[in-house]
């Protein structure tokens, strides 16, 4: 049997967890113009790439593809999704698992995602702009700016004068949103190249910092699941990606956000996945050439994940020394089942 094709990861940053489950499973290729990312060290081969705005960012990536059989680009985060899918639609980077260009470039406006979904008839919170009639507005709202990522200068306005003073605050362009009540749940996805959804794993959002998911259960739910499936086709979207809902006790279930890619809370869906099934197994078998049948729904429910955070010690030339603070590295929870325990 040959080898399986390479993975080229860009923008690594901080996930160590998904280029690390890749690196377990092919060779992975870690493209990130940050010298101190630590993501990029889980991956046999670190390439310092230019900034996503310059010309050279793409050839960069053309240059990897070529000389380490890359079957399939994998961004790890928002900033260059749109490039990569412009690149794919020219034929530079015919691998890249996104979206379409329009898409990457109105899901990641937030007001044009608002847009996007009611075109599609898909469910968004009431959304409306700064220049529109605020005293007309429902409150309390969200002002959120636009191209916001971690969740970054959102406010609560709870009357017309508050939201006024908050778009006046934030300095980016803002949107003015429905303040969701409710549990916010996420749903994590994974689409093949013909922008077929195969599969929709729900979770709650126990605790978030910075936007991003740091403790959460999967859970069996039709609704989500079948949303998920809905969004992933409606917009063809390539690849991972995370669709944020609220479920409102007055609007029901409402769209907050469309992440085209892996969200924080990667280890709920690689937990839940029956073995062999995790996205960054599928990611390799298509990225292989591998017809894959959708699987929607089919995941182990009730699993909850608690994330947490460690850390590398880099030498002079930020080469991996090795040590750790911990001799071994970060213990598991190994020996006899533990019992939580109520203290007295």
């Amino acid at each position: 049997m040959s080898e399986p094709p390479a993975i080229l990861l860009t923008g690594v940053g901080k996930r160590y967890d998904i280029v690390s489950c890749f690196a377990s499973l092919t060779q992975t290729i870690a493209a990130d113009p940050n010298p101190l990312a630590p993501a990029q060290y889980a991956a046999q081969l670190r390439v310092a790439v230019p900034a996503i705005a310059d010309p050279a960012y793409v050839p960069a990536l053309q240059q990897l593809c070529a000389e380490h059989r890359v079957g399939a680009v994998l961004p790890l985060t928002d900033l260059d999704i749109e490039v990569l899918a412009q690149a794919r639609e020219q034929g530079l980077l015919p691998m890249a698992l996104v979206p379409s260009s329009q898409v990457a470039r109105r899901t990641y406006d937030k007001y044009e995602a608002h847009q996007l979904l009611g075109e599609l008839g898909l469910p968004s919170p009431p959304t409306v702009l700064p220049e529109d009639d605020l005293d007309a507005v429902r409150y309390p709202v969200m002002v959120k700016p636009r191209k916001g990522s971690g969740a970054r200068s959102i406010h609560r306005a709870d009357n017309a004068a508050a939201a006024r003073f908050f778009i006046d605050y934030v300095e980016e362009p803002v949107m003015v949103q429905w303040a969701m009540g409710g549990p916010e749940l996420s749903i994590d996805c994974l689409g093949d190249a013909q922008g077929r959804c195969l599969n929709a794993i729900p979770r709650t959002m126990l605790e978030s910092r910075g936007g991003e998911s740091i403790k959460g259960t999967v859970v069996r739910d039709e609704e989500l699941i079948e949303l998920g499936r809905r969004v992933m086709e409606a917009l063809q979207v390539r690849g991972p990606a995370t669709i944020q809902v609220f479920r409102d006790p007055e609007i029901g279930v409402a769209i907050t956000d469309v992440n085209t890619r892996f969200g924080g809370a990667f280890p709920g869906p690689a937990y839940a996945a029956h073995a062999g099934r995790t996205y960054p197994e599928l990611i390799v078998r298509l990225a292989a050439g591998e017809q894959i049948e959708p699987h929607v729904g089919e995941f182990e429910e009730g699993l909850t994940f608690s994330r947490y955070y460690w850390q590398l010690q880099l030498d002079r030339d930020l080469a991996p020394t090795g040590r750790e603070i911990v001799p071994g590295g970060p213990p598991s929870p190994g020996g006899a089942p533990q019992r939580l325990r109520t203290a007295p």
